[in-house]
């Protein structure tokens, strides 16, 4: 009522509804642009332009205008599966975002032809005078007309975890949301109410402005498709020339241009790199369907392979590291000392009058974050209420920061009179002597030192005297002190810890004071070291910055575009970053950063607008996870491409021998074609659900520079394949010369090549040298493959028609033995090679133990 009675006078300015229509055409919506809703046929139309999925559905296309059928059915089906589970991601993506963005969307209550009413927030236009209420999600930027005991929470913007106080009508204090009198859309109404005038909507409010700071930055091109672009065309010209020189070596020495011709498809197609594009695009949409199992959504996937390979990771503090909620952490009072109030359990009888106390201070139903805790820690010993009327408030005001509470306890004309507030406005009320002040201040200085928020606390009793007129008037005495802090989630100290041994440095950035943002990194285990605050940070260069980067691990009361330049400045370096953040002010380091992480549940609409990957749950430990799932990701498509290159000797290797020396033709069509069954398979699926290596979060990140192909990852794939045709031709060359039919001798060296095809999978699967291992890792997927293989293969053994398709005779069980010999003989000298140079072994870029970043 009060609120009424206050702004009858100041109704009459408000805004008439054809005023308030006519400035909502002329400056807009009070909204940021959206991007446009991604609708399923957009998301189609955008996946089937990615340049790898145009290369695998080119290869359909061909195979299919060349007439071979399986293996357009078996490119098409892959690329079909991709487009889906690309397609169900992303659409799942956008609806979620839609139900966070529609649950965020503000209200505002206005006055419109002198009567209040609500309206939608895009509807509030400049001008409009807003009537501020606890719980109001502030639409607009605004000054204060008036305001009553008003605290707000900016954490969204400034990434300072308290309420701040807002007082109508004093001198400017400073710039931006440093001035009391400004509120800015976006921020919570904790405490009390208040009338307010829009200065600023849409573009033009802080928001917005951070908004258009967005517009100008883009994102990192993701590095793996270009790699992989790379790869897949210096392939297709292997590929080529290798057909090409069949087709020569065929003609000039044996004649028959046609055979020529059929023989050099044949080795094209064995060689056309499919393989590659078939693993990023499954890899990565599958990668980000597991990720999406544990609620964190993937707004772009090749983020997930990037996160593999992150150096840094900043985080900010409120709602990242911390829960944004205060809780009661200490206690003091004078004769009892200090005490710290565990996370549950009852507050020590010595605390008692001061919890109850504080309670008193506050409103019977609170919104301020701190009064919530005051309610939490007295809930744990019963505050007597029963009875009690509030009969007046003393709000906060500039000449004292402190809020009085007048209670009528029930009995005949005692009254109850709790204060809290700023710990030098208590210890005025209470009129403390010097040595009582001094102690007080004391303890002030202690709490305040571990980053914990201080309440005085009063209290006065009077008999048979009406309400004093101003809460200096009661004869208060010093309860004591209550220390509040935002307190760390549980799940942090490990993940911080487990990013730590990963060799991932952790900084924290946060608009927060110096004070509590060190403790929370105490607390959180970031390692030790420097503190800089926002106002330093200002004072330096990009080459100061730089400088100071290597001793920093907090950086404390930054402004949004100070984040940004923290962010630049650790790029600049060559480090991988990752950024985490859930307000308004995260948003531009969260899109500058290579990878951004936003925090869906607290989150802000512009914050997950800006990043590559949403926490639903805002669990800082799935950022680890979503780490660890990234090596793996990295770990498996290595693995696949070093089968691919592997697999791909011996084939191309016994397509060309038969012409070199003289010996009928090995490989058709079809029996390429058969083999692609199996590698596909294998490179899309079997690797694609392999477990992480054992010490995939014990070693360093591969260097940001590190090539997906390099020199060891060639010189393993060719050694492997390489001694595969060694022993392959061997069986081929000594099966021939031995006056064994030909068809048989095909038979014995393709079911041969099948036999170390299994051996060059199992080889791959892992990285330890356990043969073990290789046989023993769970792997369902390579399971069904292998029964799919087995059941086909004895078809082609027990079926005369099918056996004839292939060109093969019987085969006696000598040469099964010979063939399944082979592949074992292959994988123990493979795994032994492992053993004797480890340095062919195509380890992760920094398989080394991670060194301890600090």
């Amino acid at each position: 009522m009060a609120l009424v009675e206050r702004q009858d006078s100041a109704w009459r300015d408000g805004l008439t509804a054809a005023e308030a229509a006519a400035r909502l055409a002329a400056d807009g919506p009070n909204e940021l642009p959206r991007a446009r809703r991604r609708s399923p046929l957009l998301i189609a139309g955008e996946v089937l332009r990615e340049p790898m999925l145009a290369l695998l559905l080119g290869g359909a296309v061909l195979y299919l205008i060349l007439g071979d059928h399986s293996e357009a059915l078996i490119l098409g089906g892959f690329a079909c599966f991709s487009i889906t589970v690309t397609i169900v991601q992303e659409v799942r993506t956008e609806h979620v975002l839609e139900a966070l963005r529609d649950i965020s969307a503000p209200r505002a209550l206005v006055v419109r032809d002198g009567v209040q009413v609500r309206v939608a927030g895009r509807d509030v236009v400049r001008g409009d005078l807003l009537l501020l209420q606890q719980g109001d999600r502030i639409a607009a930027d605004a000054t204060l007309i008036d305001a009553d005991s008003l605290e707000v929470d900016e954490s969204l913007l400034t990434g300072e975890s308290l309420p701040v106080a807002k007082l109508a009508g004093v001198p400017h204090g400073g710039a931006g949301t440093e001035d009391p009198r400004l509120v800015f859309s976006g921020s919570l109404v904790t405490h009390g109410n208040g009338t307010a005038r829009t200065i600023a909507t849409g573009h033009a409010s802080r928001i917005g402005q951070i908004g258009r700071a967005l517009a100008t930055l883009e994102t990192e091109a993701p590095r793996l498709r270009r790699e992989m672009a790379v790869i897949v065309r210096l392939c297709a010209l292997g590929g080529a020339a290798a057909a090409v020189t069949v087709v020569l070596l065929f003609g000039f020495l044996r004649g028959g241009w046609i055979d020529a011709l059929l023989a050099g498809i044949a080795i094209g197609m064995s060689l056309l790199p499919e393989e590659f594009p078939v693993v990023l695009t499954i890899f990565l949409a599958m990668g980000a369907w597991r990720i999406g199992q544990a609620r964190v959504l993937t707004r772009r996937a090749a983020a997930i392979e990037a996160l593999g390979s992150a150096t840094v990771l900043c985080t900010d503090k409120t709602g990242t590291l911390t829960e944004n909620r205060m809780r009661v952490a200490e206690l003091w009072t004078r004769p009892a000392g200090s005490s710290a109030l565990p996370a549950a359990g009852p507050v020590p009888d010595a605390y008692r009058e001061l919890v109850s106390n504080g309670v008193h201070a506050s409103p019977p139903v609170p919104a301020d974050p701190m009064e919530i805790a005051l309610q939490a820690a007295g809930r744990t010993s019963p505050v007597t209420t029963v009875g009690w009327s509030l009969v007046r408030v003393h709000g906060l005001t500039p000449e004292l920061l402190a809020v009085t509470n007048v209670w009528e306890t029930g009995e005949k004309g005692v009254l109850h009179i709790a204060a809290k507030g700023a710990p030098e406005a208590i210890a005025q009320l209470c009129r403390l002597s010097p040595a009582d002040d001094q102690a007080m201040m004391a303890a002030v200085q202690a709490m305040a030192a571990k980053g914990i928020r201080v309440l005085g606390v009063a209290m006065a009793r009077t008999r048979d005297a009406p309400p004093a007129a101003a809460a200096r008037d009661y004869d208060f005495s010093l309860v004591g002190l209550i220390g509040l802090a935002d307190p760390l989630r549980a799940g942090v100290p490990l993940a911080v810890e487990r990013c730590r041994a990963a060799g991932i440095r952790v900084l924290m950035i946060t608009g927060d004071h110096a004070a509590t943002a060190r403790s929370i990194a105490r607390q959180a285990g970031i390692a030790e070291g420097e503190v800089m605050t926002g106002a330093e940070l200002a004072s330096l260069d990009d080459a100061g910055l730089d400088a100071r980067l290597d001793s920093v691990t907090v950086f404390a009361r930054i402004q949004p575009e100070q984040k940004l330049r923290i962010v630049t400045a650790l790029k600049r370096r060559g480090e991988i970053v990752a950024m985490t953040g859930d307000g308004v002010n995260d948003a531009p380091s969260l899109k500058a950063a290579h990878i951004g992480i936003a925090m869906g549940g607290r989150g802000t609409d512009v914050a997950r607008e800006a990043a590559a990957i949403v926490l639903l749950d805002d669990d800082f430990g799935s950022i680890v996870d979503a780490v660890r799932l990234g090596r793996r990701i990295y770990d498996n498509i290595r693995k696949a491409i070093a089968f691919i290159f592997a697999v791909h000797v011996p084939i191309a290797g016994l397509a060309l021998l038969p012409l070199l020396l003289g010996l009928p033709i090995l490989f058709a069509p079809i029996h390429i074609a058969f083999l692609e069954m199996i590698i596909d398979p294998v490179c899309a699926l079997v690797f694609e659900a392999e477990r992480e290596e054992a010490d995939v979060m014990r070693r360093a990140p591969r260097r940001p520079d590190e090539r997906l192909l390099n020199i060891p990852i060639v010189a393993w794939a060719v050694f492997q394949g390489g001694l595969a045709f060694l022993l392959l031709s061997a069986i081929f060359v000594i099966a021939s010369t031995a006056e064994i039919p030909a068809p048989e001798v095909r038979g014995l060296t393709f079911f041969a090549l099948i036999a170390s095809i299994l051996a060059l999978i199992l080889v791959n699967r892992s990285f330890s040298t356990s043969i073990r291992e290789a046989f023993a890792r769970h792997n369902i997927a390579l399971r069904y493959v292998l029964a799919v293989l087995a059941l086909t293969l004895a078809a082609i053994l027990a079926v005369p028609g099918v056996m004839r398709l292939f060109g093969f005779s019987p085969l006696t069980w000598l040469d099964l033995t010979i063939a399944g010999a082979a592949g074992l003989l292959l994988l123990a000298l493979l795994e032994a090679t492992k053993k004797v140079v480890p340095g062919l072994v195509a380890r992760m870029p920094g398989a080394e133990p991670a060194p301890a970043r600090t």
